[in-house]
């Protein structure tokens, strides 16, 4: 812990430094550049000391939240200034070396002086991640988006043709600070007016007790034509923090999942329900979470056992990495797969038919939006909350409208 803190603190002095370089090549007068030090180092040492007071056995809190985001506003432009700097430190000792070895004449100084223009330069781009940052935390994040979708299948029961389906995924509602835009998120839910909702995990951050403040205004989702399911995703099981007893991890654990009741969810535990209209049917199958990186306690064969590969099938699984290891050539044939996760690393950039980029992609590959495998489809929500980093840039909050039809898909 003391090597990493060390290694930290070397690392953003570096980075101090070679920040500070391209402001004081902006700015010469000597009281904004002391403000800019004092801001830095006051800065510096909140980070210092919350990372300091991160307790492990409550874990995520609105102050490590509230650091993270900080961390990331001030450093991450600050890195982009250092590389811009080094760089041109870099061809000043080459300028400098050649002027010294192979120019006759004396100069003044080893190294040419830093010029204005690269300054300018490095902070006009450094600006951009700043201002993306620091719009994420403050906007980005509860920037809702309803995506829709329509995705065709040959064999969808005739009655089930224009079904239409609201998934959300990934709430983490120990994230949250603002009942008004959850709230207007819950409605803009509710105006979808879908015939069924499936959730597909991460109700909280780790605490069954994130979610009691907001379990009215999700008790709120209208309850549609066939119901309202869930499925658990990896931060249910408690897994991310240190637990006095095993017995007080199991008892929030089973507080976990008496939320989606509360709500008014019915929760899938590795097993299937069918959905009628008429004479026809659909099978909504969900398991627990299983990812390759992560928890594996779903149950694929569990849940779905009773249910033939002419049976129509819509799975919930919380991580898309199940889909890419165990689902997509399962021989039971399921016909979309809806997913979360992800959160599309809650960075990126998405300008449809330009350019679809996160981190995350490197990752996995599904990691937001649709994909399919000979027919079979997997949806990637890209998340209702956030979690870690207290925004996003890009990459916004996600209610999917998805819409069955009965064909063949239109090219």
């Amino acid at each position: 812990m003391l090597f990493r803190l060390l290694f930290f603190v070397l690392f953003v002095g570096i980075v101090e430094v070679y920040a500070f370089q391209a402001f004081k090549t902006i700015s010469r007068i000597k009281w904004v550049q002391y403000t800019y030090i004092l801001l830095s180092v006051v800065i510096l040492i909140y980070i210092i000391y919350s990372f300091t007071q991160f307790d492990r056995r409550v874990g995520q809190t609105q102050q490590t939240l509230f650091t993270l985001g900080l961390l990331l506003i001030t450093v991450i432009p600050k890195i982009i200034l250092t590389l811009f700097m080094f760089g041109e430190d870099f061809f000043r000792v080459i300028s400098g070396l050649i002027s010294h070895f192979f120019v006759s004449g004396e100069n003044s100084s080893f190294l040419p002086q830093r010029r204005k223009f690269v300054s300018q330069v490095a902070l006009g781009i450094a600006a951009v991640p700043f201002l993306s940052l620091l719009y994420g935390v403050t906007k980005g994040k509860y920037n809702f988006k309803v995506i829709k979708q329509i995705l065709f299948f040959p064999d969808l029961p005739e009655s089930f043709d224009g079904t239409t389906i609201t998934h959300i995924s990934d709430i983490h509602s120990g994230s949250f600070d603002d009942a008004e835009k959850i709230q207007y998120a819950v409605d803009l839910i509710n105006q979808q007016k879908s015939d069924v909702i499936l959730f597909t995990g991460d109700i909280v951050n780790t605490h069954a007790t994130e979610m009691h403040q907001w379990i009215e205004m999700f008790k709120g989702i209208h309850n549609p034509k066939f119901g309202k399911f869930s499925v658990l995703g990896n931060h249910d099981y408690g897994e991310y923090i240190d637990w006095p007893t095993q017995k007080a991890k199991d008892e929030n654990f089973e507080a976990i999942k008496d939320l989606h009741q509360q709500i008014d969810f019915k929760l899938l535990l590795n097993e299937h329900v069918k959905l009628k209209n008429g004479s026809d049917e659909i099978a909504i199958v969900g398991v627990e979470n299983w990812g390759h990186n992560f928890k594996k306690v779903g149950d694929l064969n569990k849940a779905s056992d009773g249910l033939s590969v002419n049976d129509f099938k819509i799975l919930m699984s919380h991580d898309p990495s199940h889909w890419e290891y165990e689902v997509k050539n399962n021989q039971k044939y399921f016909h979309l797969t809806l997913s979360g996760h992800t959160h599309g690393m809650q960075f990126g950039i998405e300008i449809p038919g330009i350019i679809k980029w996160s981190p995350v992609q490197y990752v996995y590959k599904q990691w937001a939006g649709l994909y399919e495998n000979l027919g079979r489809y997997i949806y990637v929500n890209r998340g209702f909350g956030f979690h870690a980093y207290p925004g996003r840039v890009g990459i916004w909050p996600e209610i999917t409208v998805i819409e069955l039809k009965k064909g063949e898909k239109v090219v």
